[in-house]
């Protein structure tokens, strides 16, 4: 088994920490912790920081705390404390970042569509606010609108973006160590594995159809990704040079 390294066990203890405060009290985190749309009224800009932090569920959080302790861990240990939690952040905050910009070019194309249908702001306004609308507008289809209203009022949770910013570096740094993919009985070299789920990351973003159901900020995986990826290789151009 893989043995904790500190940073990594104190990142887990704040995360369990506030998912059990959010749990079993009264007190509601995520209006302040989770990140919100820009134009929404919750939204705060430290929520790019505090929504790692945050998990909307039990699974949710031991899944990503299990990926933190294996592949952070394992990180740490060559790259010391303070290398890692700058990583970790950097991969966090830049999922958040993407995830917004996705975001926000999705919900100006819808609201300029419906402009285009003739729908004043007044009443894109009301959709936002009541998530009803009146049925009168040939071409507006409900999914669009159920999608237009979940981007403005749903938050992002979860430490996902930074964990695969972990996972891309882990996959670079140790790319023969043998992985175990979902519904595959059988170990997968991390070189091999990282890209699958980056791949299945993208399909499902692309296209809504999620083999682990709804609700999966598949962008913000795949931005953190990115970060991750960036970072090590500008790292190793660095050292290189």
């Amino acid at each position: 088994m893989q043995q904790v390294t500190p940073l990594v066990l104190i990142l887990i203890v704040i995360n369990v920490g506030l998912f059990l405060i959010n749990s079993l009290t009264t007190f509601e985190l995520n209006q302040w912790f989770a990140l919100y749309y820009p134009d929404n009224p919750q939204y705060g800009i430290w929520q790019y920081v505090t929504s790692m932090f945050m998990h909307g569920s039990l699974p949710h959080l031991l899944f990503n705390m299990f990926g933190l302790y294996m592949f952070g861990s394992a990180l740490e240990k060559v790259w010391g404390s303070k290398k890692f939690l700058f990583f970790y952040f950097a991969a966090g905050i830049g999922a958040g970042i993407i995830y917004t910009l996705v975001n926000y070019f999705q919900f100006t194309a819808s609201f300029d569509f419906l402009l285009n249908l003739g729908l004043a702001n007044f009443e894109i306004k009301e959709i936002l606010m009541t998530g009803s609308y009146r049925d009168q507008y040939p071409g507006l289809e409900k999914e669009m609108l159920v999608e237009f209203y979940r981007t403005y009022h749903a938050p992002m949770v979860g430490a996902s973006g930074a964990i695969y910013g972990v996972l891309v570096a882990y996959a670079i740094r140790y790319p023969n160590a043998k992985l175990f993919l979902l519904f595959i009985p059988f170990p997968i070299a991390a070189k091999f594995f990282v890209p699958a789920l980056l791949l299945l990351d993208l399909f499902s973003g692309v296209t809504g159809f999620s083999l682990f159901g709804g609700g999966i900020a598949h962008f913000a995986h795949l931005g953190g990704a990115l970060v991750g990826f960036l970072l090590v290789f500008y790292w190793r151009n660095v050292r290189a040079n």
